[in-house]
């Protein structure tokens, strides 16, 4: 075969593939390319052209090979495209995708600021490197406190750390604002835990503070009650109740834990309140005398309570999430099922 004789083939290929379907691409594939085709049985052919004609004949065999094999490929693309409802008519509407769905940690949080802020409550915010005074001395934790400890802390040096708790914020807050204050506190903090079901050494808090002048607008452990009640039944439902019982922590004096009922059973019992009925949530208690002198604050001037609790606890209680690693896995299928 001529060079001649092969362009005029490869423009009667070309022709042919162009009004093909995709049942006649396939056959023409074998035709023209497949094991036995005519473009095959040219290559092979090769070794019997003229040497001083070789080359230009293999440039043109090779290339009507291209063109043909680049014609059939698009022939199988449309078709697979057909196949799946895709420009197969292009008048048609195209294919919805669907809108992604707000993470369930951003819910929460979103969702505890729009219910304190209905409380007069704004938001505050601070670094997540912070110093040893904001995260442990203005809070009244001594330094033999384990906490304070490398094996429980992610520490740069003697006095940055990776902060543990958002509560640095409401330190910064009071230090530099004068009462009232009411703020919460939302975050990522740290904390040397080994990850399993229910720990993470990176999680969410918000925490709360509010302080007033005494002694005409005095701050109660009753008025720190009635907040997380009605947070309670903002967030859980409107049969949530809260119950509190005595607790330590070296920042809040009197201290307290915060339990919510159980939304699932009711206050009845099941497996995810542990048959008891109620849910640990949050730690709370009427600000130490002691943080306030650190703040420069008179504590015989003013009063106030704080309050903290993880974002994650709060996400796998509402959604009912049995495994805090879900939150982190970025799994689609997951995160969906919450859209």
């Amino acid at each position: 075969m001529t060079l001649s004789e092969i362009e005029k083939a490869r423009a009667d290929s070309l022709a042919e593939i162009a009004v093909a379907d995709a049942a006649a691409a396939e056959a023409l594939r074998v035709k023209y390319i497949g094991r036995n085709g005519i473009i095959t049985a040219l290559i092979k052919a090769m070794k019997d052209v003229p040497k001083e004609e070789r080359p230009a004949f293999g440039r043109a065999v090779q290339e009507w090979k291209s063109a043909a094999a680049a014609a059939i490929a698009g022939k199988s693309s449309v078709a697979a495209q057909g196949d799946r409802g895709v420009e197969a008519d292009l008048t048609l509407p195209g294919r919805w995708f669907g809108l992604g769905v707000k993470h369930p940690l951003t819910r929460v949080m979103e969702e505890t600021a729009e219910i304190f802020g209905r409380l007069g409550f704004s938001v505050a915010d601070g670094p997540e490197i912070e110093n040893r005074f904001n995260n442990f001395t203005a809070l009244n934790t001594p330094p033999h406190h384990p906490s304070q400890d490398r094996a429980d802390t992610f520490w740069f040096g003697d006095d940055l750390l990776l902060r543990t708790q958002t509560s640095p914020v409401q330190i910064r807050t009071m230090m530099a604002n004068k009462p009232p204050i009411r703020v919460i506190c939302p975050g990522r903090t740290f904390r040397r835990d080994t990850t399993d079901a229910t720990h993470s050494a990176n999680f969410h808090q918000i925490e709360g503070l509010y302080v007033d002048t005494l002694p005409d607008k005095p701050v109660s452990l009753a008025d720190l009650k009635s907040v997380l009640a009605y947070f309670a039944k903002s967030m859980m439902g409107a049969g949530a109740t809260v119950r509190f019982r005595p607790h330590f922590f070296p920042f809040t004096e009197p201290s307290v834990e915060v339990d919510f009922s159980c939304h699932l059973c009711k206050g009845a019992g099941c497996a995810v309140c542990k048959q008891s009925g109620w849910i640990e949530v949050a730690g709370a208690g009427m600000v130490d005398p002691r943080v306030f002198k650190h703040v420069g604050y008179d504590p015989e001037k003013v009063s106030g309570y704080a309050f903290g609790f993880g974002v994650e606890r709060i996400a796998m209680i509402k959604y009912g999430i049995p495994d805090i690693r879900w939150l982190y896995e970025n799994d689609v299928r997951f995160l969906s099922q919450l859209g």
